[in-house]
Formats: C-alpha cells, sequence, structure tokens
C-alpha cells in the first residue's frame, strides 16, 4: 500500500455521506487529500459530467483508492476495512457483524436518503416537516433496537461501521430540529461518540470547504 497515491475523497462538508468516509479515514489513520464538491454552487457541482464521470449517480461521496474509483459510503467503508488493518469497523462475530450492517443500514438506506438534499428540494416548501418526519419515523424504530445491542457503542464496546452512521444522522436530526432527547440510547451514544478524536476531526465544522460563518 506504501506505493500507492494518496486517496482522494470528493465529498461535501455537510454531506452525512462524506462524513461516514471521512470518519473510517481518521480512524484507520489513512492520510488524503480531499476534493470539495459543492451541492449548492452553480445548481451542484454534483451534476456536471466531469463528476458524473466518478460518480454516475452524481452524489457524494466519491474516493479514489488503489487505482480504483468507488462511490456508494457502506461500500467504500467495506473497503478501507477489508483492505487497510484495524481498528477493525466489522466485528468477527457474524451475529455482531449482521447487527452493524442493520443499523447502518436502518440509517443509510431508511432514514438519511428520505432527507437529503436532492429529495427535500422537491418537497419544496413542507422539507422541513418532511424531514422531521422520516427521522422520527427512523429513530423510534432505531431506538429499541440499539437498546438491545450497544454497550459503550452501537454494538458492544468496540466502534464500529454502525458508529460512523450514528453520529452523522444525529447531526441531521438536530439540523431539522428533532428532539433527540425522546431517544435517551441514541442521545448517549452520540455524546459518547462525538468526544472521540476521529469523530470530532471529520465534522463538518472543520472542512476544507466549511464556510467561515459555519466554523468551530
Amino acid at each position: 500500500m506504501a506505493n500507492q497515491a494518496k486517496p482522494v475523497l470528493y465529498g461535501y462538508f455537510r454531506s452525512s455521506c462524506s462524513w461516514r468516509v471521512r470518519i473510517a479515514l481518521a480512524l484507520k489513520g489513512i492520510d488524503y487529500d480531499q476534493v470539495p464538491v459543492n451541492l449548492i454552487k452553480d445548481g451542484g457541482q454534483q451534476l456536471t459530467d466531469q463528476y458524473k464521470r466518478l460518480n454516475p449517480m452524481q452524489q457524494v461521496p466519491a474516493l479514489t483508492i488503489d487505482d480504483v474509483t468507488l462511490s456508494q459510503s457502506l461500500a467504500i467503508i467495506q473497503y478501507i476495512e477489508e483492505t487497510r488493518p484495524g481498528p477493525a469497523l466489522l466485528p468477527a462475530d457474524p451475529k455482531r457483524r449482521a447487527e452493524v450492517r442493520m443499523i447502518s443500514d436502518i440509517i443509510s438506506s431508511g432514514i438519511q436518503p428520505l432527507q437529503n438534499l436532492y429529495v427535500i428540494k422537491k418537497i419544496g416548501a413542507e422539507k422541513e416537516q418532511w424531514a422531521q418526519h422520516f427521522i422520527q419515523r427512523g429513530f423510534e424504530a432505531l431506538e429499541p433496537l440499539l437498546k438491545q445491542t450497544a454497550g459503550t457503542y452501537c454494538v458492544g464496546d468496540e466502534i464500529s461501521m454502525a458508529d460512523l452512521c450514528l453520529v452523522p444522522q444525529v447531526y441531521n436530526a438536530e439540523r431539522f430540529k428533532v428532539d433527540v432527547s425522546q431517544f435517551p440510547t441514541i442521545e448517549r451514544l452520540n455524546q459518547t461518540l462525538s468526544k472521540i478524536e476521529a469523530f470530532k476531526a471529520s465534522h463538518p465544522s472543520c472542512q476544507p470547504d466549511t464556510p467561515d460563518a459555519m466554523r468551530q
């Protein structure tokens, strides 16, 4: 791996899918470059023909790594997991591994796509209520599941891919004014994870393309 070119992440500071990948790269200690793809400027830089060649779905993120360009955040994270040594992001135990994937899929398939920028732009004036509805619905399913699986983190006492999905989704919930205190397990896990350096360093408030007004 030492002779490979540095990975390049194409993403957007506030994209939860990009954030998941940034956390994974940070946890694995992988040095990488970032190329911002502004989802709003000029009608959306992800919609250009140039970016479409990297990601045919015209979404972020895309990651160029090991002479291949990958899209879809969970596929990227699992590739990183399979090609880079610890810390492991998937448990060895098949049951625990399935729980991690289940939680990750609930967030990445059942919640996040329904409140992402492309979808809510189509909704119009009621976009906040739309986002609140689907986040609330998803968290109502996620909370009892996490009560069963969680230890220190989402599944047991080791950070996993599920945690990488949870923190950005809580950030989105707070953006859309969902009362996260209704979900004490989710709130506790988010507070614990948010103190970890890899999660702090990858936060939307401190990325190369973060607007000055949003920097912390």
